[in-house]
């Protein structure tokens, strides 16, 4: 089938804004969309920019929007985002970031944040057998948390985002969830004053789209609730304020 990719191009050396250029190609519906986009890269446009890297969805690198989704396109078929012989599929960059070039975004803040909640194991109690174990049981805790492959999907698709750039967002909330529900750390009060933060995890206000949009499926507004209710559960014995995401 013949599809129309709509691309929004942008040439921080020649454009004053980003504006849209549109490519035909032809592709079968069980093709990747990221194989349309190399295939023009490769034969029709080899100064379009876009970021790729495993091509099977572990490594995040190629998270775009497509047709206002935001979604990895290693792991997006033709078929999903183009019906018939003939269709459009309109492709932008993520969103809340800066624009470095074409479909490129700079994540910088982004990884900023991430870091911030101190992402790894935080424990300096000694060890008494060699190693810290777990359980099965206490491992499954933190399967889902664990998956993110920080594509920045959430972070893009967040409402929040868009009104308060300052919010934590996330990804990086789920990072340190992951590490809060580790029955092997103890880094819960190292990691409060980033969490318990007027943009920390409050802003949140469960709309969801990070969830959905999450290529691992994992329950992101999930762990920013459960996250939430940490932090009261350790404040409200303490008589110490608790927000409650309007403070």
């Amino acid at each position: 089938m013949q599809i129309h990719l709509e691309i929004q191009r942008f040439d921080p050396e020649r454009d004053d804004k980003p504006h849209f250029q549109t490519y035909t190609v032809e592709a079968a519906p069980t093709d990747r969309l990221l194989d349309a986009l190399m295939d023009i890269k490769r034969h029709q446009d080899g100064s379009l920019s876009f970021r790729k890297s495993c091509a099977h969805g572990v490594c995040g690198s190629d998270a775009m929007r497509i047709n206002g989704r935001d979604r990895l396109a290693c792991k997006t078929l033709i078929r999903d985002v183009a019906a018939a012989d003939g269709d459009t599929v309109r492709i932008e960059p993520l969103r809340h970031f800066p624009l470095q070039r074409d479909l490129l975004v700079d994540q910088g803040s982004f990884i900023a944040k991430f870091k911030s909640v101190q992402p790894y194991l935080i424990n300096d109690q000694p060890v008494a057998a060699g190693e810290r174990l777990q359980s099965p049981e206490e491992r499954r805790r933190i399967d889902d948390q664990a998956n993110c492959i920080l594509c920045a999907a959430c972070y893009s698709a967040c409402p929040v985002m868009g009104a308060n750039p300052a919010f934590l967002g996330p990804a990086a909330i789920v990072a340190a969830a992951r590490f809060l529900d580790d029955t092997r750390d103890r880094g819960f009060e190292a990691r409060l004053p980033v969490l318990d933060a007027p943009d920390g995890v409050w802003p949140c206000r469960n709309h969801f789209e990070c969830t959905r949009c999450c290529p691992r499926e994992i329950k992101v507004t999930k762990r920013i609730n459960e996250t939430k209710g940490k932090i009261r559960q350790y404040r409200a014995p303490r008589g110490e304020h608790v927000r409650d995401g309007s403070a």
